[in-house]
């Protein structure tokens, strides 16, 4: 991982924007990304990216027929759709599936080691929504099948989202310009999301496993002999760490993408939006991973009736949203039971106390943080007998102690780290810098500081993060699995 992270920034994204920006046309600047997209893709797993050439094939083969012939339309979506969800079925959820049968009923004796192709909920979802957004008219049929392999393989996004819609990139994907301004933004964005993967969030990671466990560790016997002998301090700081490292970590990568789209024009959707801040679990829902919470909700709960056809068939539109949720998240029951975790609370603010929460403000966000603490324990343990035995030590019940000397010194020694690691997952930097912005501060001092902050600070971040990726071995992606 640490040697793939270097060969990307020091090579591989370096080479794709000299290329890119050499090229004459849009047609040759497609061209490229798509040629590095396919050589990213296939870097990782050579096999699978003609998964990734036949998925984007009968997608882009599907959209066209639906348009052609509209008597047919749901016939091919059926197809589609059947065909899209076979195969993440088979790669995905084959073994776990499988496995689950030979518990019940002992058969097959064997079940075979499918590996998961990177990335292919991601590019699943996109391509999906692409025949869906055809299917109901929302947009043209894309007659160019390498227009629809770029879409769904663009490297900025493919491995860990945000899950980008077709419609709102059909028109930068064959026509974009960027400017100085976006250029500038998008190398800043990108710089700031490397250090906080990098930086803060490998260091959350860290920590986590010196309160709790080490990630090699972690679905194995021996993990419970480990936390058994954890203080109730140890382990409450160590879920608390995986709180901050999965957000510092996932949201890095947005902003990467994010920011590597706006360097050559194309404009990606915000995935998050400090969801620690909301007060209720559907809030917070709606500012976590953004794209694939509305994903869900309008090629899913929508089309099922939403809340539109009484508080029974709701729920149940509910229930099986977030069943798809949990399961998308990995082959696990954990993640099924993390999904439905949130399912009932979400049902119970629909049906009866979530107005309630907006009135009290203090009180609705600890409400929340509590919920979310917990339901990381679920999603952070797939070995059911290590969770439980991380739930019953935060209560002293293996018989552990509450806290101890050691976890009081690690604390100690790294609180400076974790403050600034709580201030990261708050808008209070951004908040600070409008304030100076828009303050009566004269605007050509102003223009002159923010100028040199932003050829500063982007060097300054690549070699923290340099630093950092290639003097440690801990350089995890959390969402590889996804």
């Amino acid at each position: 991982m640490v040697f793939a992270s270097l060969n990307f920034l020091c090579v591989f994204f370096p080479l794709c924007m000299l290329a890119y920006f050499y090229a004459k046309n849009i047609k040759q600047k497609n061209a490229v990304l798509l040629v590095f997209s396919l050589v990213f893709y296939a870097w990782g797993e050579p096999v699978y990216i003609f998964l990734l050439l036949l998925m984007s094939f009968c997608d882009w083969l599907f959209a066209i027929l639906i348009e052609r012939h509209r008597d047919f339309k749901k016939l091919f979506l059926f197809i589609a759709c059947a065909v899209n969800l076979g195969i993440i079925g088979i790669f995905k959820y084959g073994s776990f599936t499988l496995l689950n049968f030979q518990s019940l009923f002992g058969i097959p004796r064997q079940i075979p080691n499918i590996i998961l192709p990177i990335g292919i909920s991601f590019y699943t979802f996109q391509l999906l929504s692409y025949v869906i957004d055809v299917y109901r008219g929302d947009v043209k049929a894309q007659k160019n099948y390498g227009i629809v392999l770029l879409y769904a393989s663009l490297f900025h996004q493919c491995i860990a989202g945000p899950i980008v819609r077709y419609k709102d990139v059909e028109l930068q994907l064959l026509s974009r310009r960027p400017t100085v301004i976006s250029i500038n933004e998008g190398i800043n964005r990108f710089c700031v999301g490397l250090a906080k993967k990098a930086v803060v969030a490998n260091m959350c990671g860290k920590l986590f496993e010196l309160f709790v466990v080490s990630d090699s560790l972690i679905n194995t016997d021996e993990a419970i002999e480990v936390i058994s002998h954890k203080s109730a301090l140890s382990l409450w700081l160590g879920i608390f760490m995986f709180s901050m490292q999965i957000y510092l970590d996932f949201s890095a990568y947005s902003d990467m993408a994010i920011g590597m789209g706006k360097m050559i024009g194309l404009e990606y959707k915000e995935n998050f939006d400090y969801p620690y801040l909301s007060r209720s679990v559907s809030e917070f829902w709606r500012r976590w991973h953004i794209s694939l919470g509305t994903f869900f909700r309008d090629y899913v709960y929508f089309p099922l009736g939403g809340s539109r056809r009484g508080k029974g068939r709701t729920i149940f539109n509910l229930f099986v949203v977030w069943a798809l949720t949990g399961l998308w998240h990995g082959a696990s029951w954990n993640y099924v039971f993390w999904g439905l975790y949130f399912f009932v609370f979400i049902a119970l603010e629909k049906m009866f106390f979530g107005k309630t929460l907006g009135k009290i403000p203090i009180i609705s966000n600890i409400y929340l943080l509590i919920v979310v603490y917990f339901g990381w324990v679920l999603f952070k343990f797939e070995n059911m007998s290590v969770m439980s035995a991380v739930l019953r030590g935060m209560f002293c019940l293996n018989k552990n102690s509450a806290s101890d000397f050691e976890t009081i010194t690690l604390l100690k020694g790294n609180l400076i780290f974790i403050i600034i690691a709580v201030i990261a997952c708050t808008p209070l930097v951004s908040f600070i810098s409008r304030k100076i912005k828009f303050s009566k501060i004269n605007k050509k001092n102003f223009s002159l500081i923010y100028g040199a902050s932003s050829v500063v600070l982007p060097p300054v971040l690549i070699v923290l993060s340099l630093i950092n990726i290639v003097g440690s071995s801990y350089n995890p992606f959390l969402y590889f699995q996804f």
